[in-house]
């Protein structure tokens, strides 16, 4: 009853809510609710540092109440939904529980609902800034939502208390990646290692970080400490692998080959190995062998992923039903005026590493990196809607009047301003996904310039298939997935080719290994961009680059790479099959709409 009083005062007067509150905590000792009580009454009166004190102290003294204990036991369980509705519960009765907000917003995560668990955490280090558990969820769900510089921030925050703790150093690197400021990040996770020399993860994400700027020997050795101190981590192999440039031992594959006969190897594990072991098995010419690696792992990984090809081809049909003449003709001229993007999209392993480094090499052109803020984009404008077929994109789009595209286009230059570095006119973004959003980006940003890095589709396609991914390409694990979004790919930028003629210039790939200086010259054209022969000697920019091809753009082009998936043409009749026409009319598209 004390405690509905005190409460019921609490927007009535602050302080006599405080002494209430203070009463209880003096007759019954640390009672969660009464210093939460406590602390909203302080923060009512302006005290910021003793309202924060007192949400601490019902933090630690929330750990023996019953509710969040059920709630903390659904969550170690995989429970998600036992512990969402505890904690609803608890929140419903006790909206400033910051234990309980704090739970409920890892359930949150868990479940993939970041927007919701940012804004709870936030609320969190609001009504508790020196929670620092809750800050650092705070700070990784901002990594995790693309926004490197606010979990930046608040790491800061947690580093200034706590600057040695391994675990704010290790997020502040991968944020610092985020941005392209990899020295700062491989100087962090290096004062890790130093710190704490058994920590594998560590030392696979600083190999990563220095492979991204061209220190190959140093993040081979990164590598190999990684495996030498856990080598069941798949992963780590995997990065030796996807170097591209690395031979694997005799004792190497035995390595390998023994992980995979534990019986408690983790599926992640096992996949990441299956891969680098094709990688292995193709290095020695045993094709069939490397093929049946490339296969278990690709089928286990797709285990895991929902990828619906179904939903793909539903998304261009939209994408072409609403990109109609007349739709584009009314608003012509309307979206953000600036000309800074250069969008380079395509399908991954297609060319557009390639491509990136060439403009990347010309003086008025800065590289970034495979930006996902169009994408971002594309989702918010389709709501929470949990499928593709489900959300109001890309009709939408028909509802936004200049301004809102304007905006649109504003926002995300805004966006990409911390990956540009060197003050570059042009930068380039290098989502090969982006052309599922051609159309936004022609709206937003008309006088952006759109490049579409194309190649044969059972090279590009089995390339993709022998890799494995870290996000974001769902449709590389099974072969006639691969084929059936080539031919969506194809059929959506033949459809813009016809009702927005020259809007995109397309790089085949082929072409541009046979004759390099023309096609760059066309390239180059097609950007506003005068010619530079620096742009022919692109393997000798020494930019970070982040994808599977970082390697081989430090080199001259090479061409026998371009039949290379002919060693594999005995198992490729699923890809062939999804292809259909579209392989027969490469490099042009299949005639009609």
């Amino acid at each position: 009853m004390a405690l509905e009083h005190a409460a019921r005062l609490l927007p009535l007067d602050a302080a006599a809510a405080e002494e209430q509150a203070r009463e209880i905590l003096r007759a019954v000792g640390e009672e969660p609710q009464a210093l939460r009580l406590l602390g909203a009454a302080l923060r009512r009166q302006g005290e910021t540092e003793a309202a924060e004190a007192a949400y601490l102290r019902s933090v630690k003294a929330s750990v023996s109440d019953p509710e969040l204990v059920r709630a903390a036991a659904a969550l170690c369980e995989n429970r998600l939904a036992v512990a969402e509705q505890t904690l609803r519960g608890v929140l419903m009765q006790r909206p400033t529980d910051v234990a309980a907000i704090r739970m409920l917003a890892e359930t949150g995560m868990r479940l993939g609902r970041y927007d919701d668990a940012e804004k709870l955490l936030a609320r969190c280090v609001e009504l508790a800034p020196g929670f620092s558990a809750a800050r650092h969820n705070y700070a990784t769900v901002l990594y995790r939502q693309n926004k490197p510089v606010a979990a930046i921030a608040e790491v800061d925050r947690l580093l200034a208390e706590d600057p040695a703790n391994p675990g704010y150093r290790n997020l502040k690197a991968a944020a610092l990646g985020r941005i392209g400021e990899f020295e700062a990040a491989i100087e962090l996770y290096g004062s890790v290692v130093r710190d704490q020399p058994r920590q594998p993860k560590v030392w696979m994400s600083l190999g990563h970080a220095l492979k991204t700027v061209g220190r190959q020997a140093e993040a081979i050795d990164a590598y190999r400490r990684c495996v030498a101190l856990a080598p069941q981590f798949g992963e780590a192999w995997w990065s030796l692998a996807n170097l591209k440039t690395v031979r694997f031992s005799d004792a190497d594959v035995a390595a390998m080959e023994g992980q995979l006969r534990r019986a408690d190897l983790s599926e992640e594990d096992r996949f990441h190995l299956e891969f680098a072991l094709g990688k292995a098995r193709e290095d020695e010419g045993a094709f069939e062998a490397s093929f049946g690696h490339y296969a278990r792992g690709n089928a286990l990984r797709r285990e895991g992923l929902d990828y619906d090809a179904d939903e793909t081809r539903d998304q261009v049909r939209r994408a072409k039903a609403l990109l109609a003449p007349a739709f584009l003709a009314a608003r012509a001229g309307q979206g953000c005026p600036a000309a800074d993007p250069i969008f380079v999209v395509g399908l991954p392993r297609a060319g557009s590493t390639l491509v990136e480094q060439i403009l990347a090499s010309h003086s008025q052109v800065e590289g970034t990196q495979e930006l996902p803020d169009i994408i971002s984009l594309a989702r918010r404008l389709g709501g929470r809607a949990k499928r593709a077929s489900e959300g109001r994109y890309p009709e939408v789009l028909a509802d936004l009047g200049p301004d809102d595209l304007a905006a649109l286009g504003a926002e995300y230059l805004e966006r990409a301003r911390p990956h540009r570095k060197l003050g570059r006119a042009f930068f380039i973004d290098k989502m090969p996904n982006n052309w599922a959003h051609v159309g936004l980006i022609h709206l937003i940003l008309p006088n952006a310039k759109i490049v579409d890095a194309r190649r044969h589709p059972m090279g590009c396609g089995f390339s993709g298939f022998k890799q494995h991914f870290a996000r974001g390409q769902g449709f590389t694990y099974d072969l006639t997935d691969i084929g059936r979004y080539y031919a969506d790919y194809v059929d959506l930028m033949a459809h813009v080719d016809r009702v927005l003629p020259g809007r995109v210039h397309r790089v085949i790939y082929e072409r541009m290994v046979a004759d390099p200086e023309s096609e760059t010259r066309a390239l180059l054209a097609h950007c506003g961009l005068p010619f530079e022969e620096a742009c022919l000697r692109f393997y000798e920019n020494d930019r970070a680059v982040r994808t599977a091809s970082s390697e081989q753009v430090r080199r001259p082009i090479f061409t026998d790479a371009a039949d290379h998936w002919r060693n594999y043409e005995p198992w490729l009749g699923p890809l062939k099959a999804a292809l259909g026409d579209v392989l027969t009319a490469y490099p042009e598209a299949p005639g009609g709409d």
